[in-house]
């Protein structure tokens, strides 16, 4: 959203945010939410985007200016889908952003965009979703009325964004920047993405539950933090139905959309990841053993714990139950429930032949070219006894972790 001056805007009573009314090219009086702020932190965010033709995903990441992972996550597709794989016109997904205290409000003013010759500021905006108006762009770019754009110039994108300290009524959630549709509901809106009307209502100050093509609604996604995992180094924050790929594309954290129990698994997207097994087991991060005994049956994890430069820190855990469930060794992964089926979807599918598929149980990483790992003798000049002291002090504090080595 633009800056605009603290007093063009009326605050709603006892709230901590209001809502603004912006008039678009082709939709009047709609409404934003904008959440005042003061700290220079971000948090994680995301935007609903109606495509407005086919694009490419390597198209789509390149407009926002993020990654193909961080879209195949948000939208829990599979992580190995190509980069070239074509997503169809009227396709909605969910883009995920960083949403940074501007001004004393939140928004993203990170994405820029530049001047093609057939461009003019409304396609630009159409081109966005209408998650930005033409008027937006041209109020923060300082481009006068009727001032012809210039060709290459680059132009800053203002997208809406709120954080609400990532809660919504105690409830660690991720908030998605919906733009309402023709024929859409609060009612409709919630089903979809698992919330209430009644929430819809007290999270936006609506008055009443009227809605408009064009409005731009915050709606609160329960997601799965990683508070209570005690990880080193890695802070996650993955809302329900999806996964986020970590510790340099090894590692999947998948949140369950039943319990709100984020899973991590190994799940290499490049071959630089090697020896992802806890010490002293064959089990992979993410698995977990069965073995029936007189006492019960014995159940082994191996579990991730985070990550210090690039290595990787996992530990075991073993606790035993009245009863094995039949799997003697199987990755989390693998047992997480699909998406909830109100839930959006990627409208397209990848041909079987375009994924490489490894076999049940293997931990082969799809052959993708990774950036290169730049590896600790190339980079460390510390003396061999400040190397002994860290690394003590990395068992020690991970409180007996098992350690892994991404190799260069």
């Amino acid at each position: 959203m633009p800056p605009r001056h603290p007093s063009s805007f009326s605050f709603w009573p006892h709230t901590s945010f209001f809502i603004l009314l912006v008039l678009f090219p082709y939709f009047a009086s709609s409404k934003f939410v904008i959440e005042p702020c003061t700290s220079s932190d971000s948090c994680s965010s995301l935007l609903s985007y109606l495509l407005p033709s086919d694009l490419k995903l390597s198209e789509i990441a390149s407009r926002f200016q993020i990654k193909v992972p961080e879209i195949l996550g948000a939208n829990s597709y599979d992580p190995s889908t190509p980069q070239t794989q074509i997503v169809p016109i009227n396709s909605l997904l969910k883009i995920p952003i960083s949403c940074p205290c501007v001004n004393g409000i939140r928004q993203s003013v990170s994405t820029t965009y530049t001047v093609q010759p057939i461009d003019s500021l409304d396609s630009i905006a159409a081109g966005f979703g209408r998650l930005v108006s033409a008027d937006q762009i041209r109020n923060l770019n300082g481009i006068g009325s009727g001032q012809p754009l210039a060709i290459g110039t680059q132009l800053k994108i203002p997208l809406p964004c709120t954080c609400f300290d990532n809660s919504d009524n105690g409830v660690p959630s991720v908030y998605l920047s919906y733009v309402v549709r023709s024929g859409d509901s609060l009612s409709s809106i919630a089903d979809t993405y698992g919330s209430t009307v009644a929430d819809l209502i007290s999270v936006n100050q609506l008055g009443t539950q009227d809605i408009q093509a064009g409005d731009i609604l915050a709606v609160p996604i329960p997601a799965c933090s990683s508070i209570n995992m005690n990880l080193y180094s890695d802070r996650l924050l993955v809302h329900k139905g999806s996964y986020s790929m970590t510790a340099f594309n090894c590692i999947k954290c998948s949140c369950n959309s039943s319990d709100l129990n984020m899973q991590c698994s190994s799940f290499p997207l490049y071959t630089s990841c090697h020896r992802l097994q806890c010490k002293g087991s064959n089990l992979f991060i993410g698995d977990v053993s069965e073995k029936q005994s007189s006492r019960g049956c014995n159940i082994t994890s191996c579990l991730y714990r985070g990550y210090l430069g690039h290595t990787i820190l996992s530990s075991s855990r073993s606790y035993i139950r009245p009863k094995c469930l039949g799997n003697q060794s199987q990755n989390i992964d693998s047992m997480a429930p699909s998406p909830a089926a109100n839930e959006p979807k990627l409208p397209f599918s990848v041909p079987s032949s375009s994924i490489p598929v490894s076999a049940p149980g293997s931990h082969m990483a799809p052959q993708i070219a990774a950036p290169p790992l730049v590896s600790s003798s190339e980079t460390s000049n510390e003396p061999v006894s400040l190397t002994i002291v860290l690394t003590l002090a990395i068992i020690l504090y991970s409180n007996f972790a098992d350690i892994f080595f991404i190799d260069a």
